[in-house]
């Protein structure tokens, strides 16, 4: 494997600065789910059920809210959008830490609603700042950063709860979400070739210059962009991203409750660190390949590669475990993403980006109470049994699906093709070249 496509990524005007912009402002998103967790399991004295459907309640504000804030980033840009985001979470994350378990719903719910839309638009810029050819790279690097922050901000957010309180670390999350939607306002990437910032200076030239380089390339994409957006195609892709969404999030809590189990809590942040560290030799091993997957096909072999976790008896063998669950993770990711830029058009872009971040909380919003009753019942092992067995039957399903449409479209063709030959009449008829060309297709 060669980095060297990495290299020549970095190398972009802008995207390095993207890049560590996009590392700082995720890190209250990868740290709020175990923070909310060991909130409502410790200090409200909750079981993880409850703690699911808290989370479940996040993720369903986050995807009603999802597209309607992508189009308006569509529409109006990237600052005009997320200033209601930034003051609503202000306000609702201010309050958040001191509120009993019914206000911790509805906190969730509007939290989620206006969620600053970190991951959508990073995704949305890269789109822009990057052509086409190297569009699967760019987006691999993305989800190694994703996972970066997911090896930093739970064990932050682990020693704060664990050192102070969950308060205070809830508390923490609030402000750091808030930080991030201000700094995402101030660096203002773009989000469209037609909306780029004619800005001089040294951002604002280099991301100008950086969308001069592929408006030629998002001008041909737009050029031929499909009428319809909601395709079979998008519908098979945002089917993807819910189950991958549903084998993390129940990942997630399952890895909480095992160490809960085994009284090793404070070990939470650096499993998850492991977890993360997979993911990020597999996302560079993709990014730096050749090949595309099927992003459902990736999705199948995240849910197989997590079963295995219900087996570890101890925190050693679980650390292995995670490590091979975690690398199909980034992989399948930046495969979602990149199926998405290229059904879609540059202008319903950030919409359909919303429409994935939809996909997903739905996922999350099934996973994770989901795995939580479970485990309450049966044990931290039967989590990570019901998040691999149920990311199988989704993704397989899924693929079996496609696999017979792909047949009934070949069959319909060849019987299209016989009856092309046997009409055909002898001699040279006008037009014949072309039935000619057809048939040979």
């Amino acid at each position: 494997m060669t980095l060297a496509p990495y290299g020549r990524l970095l190398r972009r005007p802008a995207v390095l600065r993207l890049v560590l912009v996009s590392l700082v402002a995720r890190i209250p998103h990868a740290a709020v789910g175990v923070v909310l967790t060991l909130h409502v399991v410790g200090t409200l004295d909750l079981g993880y059920g409850h703690a699911g459907v808290v989370a479940a309640a996040m993720t369903v504000g986050m995807a009603i809210g999802a597209p309607w804030r992508g189009r308006r980033v569509d529409r109006l840009g990237l600052r005009r959008a997320l200033l209601p985001s930034v003051v609503i979470e202000a306000a609702v994350w201010s309050a958040a830490p001191f509120l009993d378990y019914r206000g911790l719903l509805v906190a969730g719910v509007v939290a989620g609603l206006f969620m600053v839309p970190v991951f959508s638009v990073i995704r949305q810029s890269l789109s822009v700042l990057v052509p086409e050819e190297e569009q699967r790279t760019a987006f691999a690097l993305d989800s190694v950063c994703t996972e970066l922050t997911f090896m930093l901000a739970p064990v932050l957010g682990v020693l704060v709860a664990t050192t102070w309180s969950t308060t205070a670390a809830l508390v923490v999350v609030g402000v750091a979400t808030v930080g991030a939607g201000a700094l995402l306002m101030w660096f203002d990437p773009p989000t469209r070739t037609a909306l780029r910032p004619a800005a001089t200076g040294a951002d604002g030239g280099d991301v100008a210059r950086a969308g001069a380089a592929v408006a030629g390339h998002a001008g041909s994409r737009a050029a031929v962009a499909p009428a319809r957006v909601i395709t079979p195609a998008l519908l098979v892709t945002l089917l993807a991203a819910s189950a991958a969404s549903l084998v993390l999030t129940g990942t997630d809590v399952s890895i909480v409750a095992s160490l809960e189990e085994w009284d090793r809590v404070p070990d939470t942040g650096w499993m998850i660190a492991l977890w993360a560290a997979g993911s990020v030799v597999g996302g560079l091993v993709y990014g730096a390949g050749r090949r595309s997957v099927q992003p459902l096909t990736l999705v199948l072999l995240l849910a197989v590669l997590t079963v295995p976790a219900a087996l570890a008896g101890n925190p050693l063998w679980l650390a292995v475990a995670v490590v091979l669950a975690g690398v199909p993770c980034a992989p399948a990711l930046s495969s979602i993403t990149a199926a998405l830029v290229r059904l879609v058009p540059e202008h319903r872009r950030g919409e359909v980006m919303g429409w994935s971040g939809s996909a997903m909380t739905v996922g999350s919003a099934l996973g994770a109470p989901l795995c939580g009753l479970v485990i309450d019942r049966a044990g931290a092992s039967a989590g990570f049994l019901v998040a691999g067995g149920v990311g199988v039957v989704v993704a397989g399903g899924g693929l079996l699906v496609l696999s017979v449409v792909r047949d009934r479209r070949a069959a319909a063709a060849v019987v299209t093709d016989a009856d092309l030959d046997v009409a055909e009449p002898e001699g040279p008829v006008p037009g014949g070249e072309v039935l000619a060309g057809r048939t040979a297709r």
